[in-house]
């Protein structure tokens, strides 16, 4: 006890229980951002090491405790501080998590296209899932990844997160639960993306196939699986290529959407 007496009258200009406060105000601010980015599609992938999101998330922290009103951490103990952490959790994983629904549409889409080409068996452990997923799937969803960034899609998200410390201080646990609907409509409008990406190609895999039926069916000699497959296969990446500017703007659109998302949650919640 006497050494940490001596420890703290030896520092210079700062005690050792407001060094203590700090630290407790700077992890605390820091829980909303590095839960976001924990459950967020980009900022959480697995390929970042751990220890970069943490120290990004703590970099951030220090903008958020020069800018935001602190609660007196000294003040605060037991059922209150818990309080505070379960309501900044909350508000990190749900804007995190809607923007991973809203992003899974390009998964979707991705198997689903591959299911009707045949090039389901073409498929790669995905190392976000551990499980193994189409590489249409996973070249849709690096391609949501790249329009996301080139949009700003990135900033915008974080801008919003910082805003909603404005909205929401650290302190603040009266929240609505209006995030239960808009986990409701983000995962509607995730199979509505979906189904806008892979409807051109899926349609024109069908057409495909039908001509291909009646072919076989007029020349019964024909090896379905000597031409059919390749055709077919072919004529998927020929549509994946023509309908490039459509799935680019429907990730243009899901970017959007996402952002207004975590918008409208950090409104709702207030």
């Amino acid at each position: 006890m006497d050494l940490v007496n001596n420890f703290s009258q030896n520092l210079p200009g700062l005690e050792l229980s407001s060094l203590v406060s700090i630290i407790g105000a700077l992890a605390l601010a820091s829980l909303r951002v590095g839960s976001f980015f924990l459950a967020s599609p980009l900022f959480g992938y697995r390929i970042i090491p751990l220890q970069v999101r943490i120290v990004i998330s703590f970099a951030i922290s220090f903008i958020i405790f020069n800018r935001v009103e602190m609660p007196n951490i000294e003040s605060l103990a037991g059922l209150p501080l818990f309080s505070i952490i379960f309501v900044e959790l909350l508000i990190g994983l749900t804007s995190g998590i809607l923007l991973t629904v809203l992003f899974s549409a390009s998964s979707l889409a991705g198997e689903k296209i591959a299911a009707s080409t045949g090039l389901s068996f073409a498929g790669l452990i995905d190392p976000e899932s551990g499980t193994q997923t189409p590489v249409i799937s996973q070249i849709l969803s690096l391609f949501m990844i790249v329009v996301f960034l080139s949009l700003d899609g990135h900033l915008l998200a974080l801008s919003v997160i910082l805003e909603s410390y404005k909205v929401l201080p650290i302190g603040a646990t009266n929240i609505n639960m209006s995030m239960i609907q808009l986990g409701i409509d983000a995962g509607g409008l995730m199979f509505k993306f979906g189904a806008l990406i892979m409807l051109p190609v899926v349609v024109g895999i069908t057409l495909l196939n039908v001509v291909i039926g009646i072919v076989t069916r007029s020349a019964p000699t024909l090896n379905l699986f000597s031409f059919g497959f390749p055709i077919t296969m072919l004529f998927a990446f020929f549509l994946l290529y023509v309908c490039t500017i459509t799935i680019g703007s429907n990730f243009s659109n899901i970017t959007n959407v996402s952002v207004d998302f975590i918008h409208r949650l950090i409104e709702g919640l207030m």
